[in-house]
């Protein structure tokens, strides 16, 4: 579990990052949470933007679940999702 002082601090460096996934109308397929897995295992921290979701906040917290990943904000329609690589973490949490 990620504290609100490092959530905030994963937002920040999430702010200049692109999305790299998109969920669209079919919602979270296994393409899908394949897709932002590999991403999470390369880069740690990434975005994804969620297209007109029902229940943006619902959608997200499944996302995460999926991914064995921390939900660090929801930006509007953009997930920002986070997982510690297991052999070598590339960002230093604050304490």
């Amino acid at each position: 579990m990620l504290t609100s002082k490092q959530r905030k601090h994963l937002r920040g460096l999430a702010h200049p990052l692109r999305p790299v996934a998109h969920v669209g109308q079919a919602g979270i397929t296994a393409g899908v949470v394949a897709a932002v897995g590999i991403a999470l295992t390369d880069h740690e921290l990434i975005k994804v933007r969620l297209l007109e979701p029902e229940d943006k906040r619902a959608m997200a917290q499944e996302l995460a679940a999926e991914t064995a990943s921390e939900l660090c904000g929801l930006v509007g329609h953009t997930v920002i999702l986070y997982r510690r690589h297991p052999e070598k973490p590339k960002i230093e949490l604050p304490a």
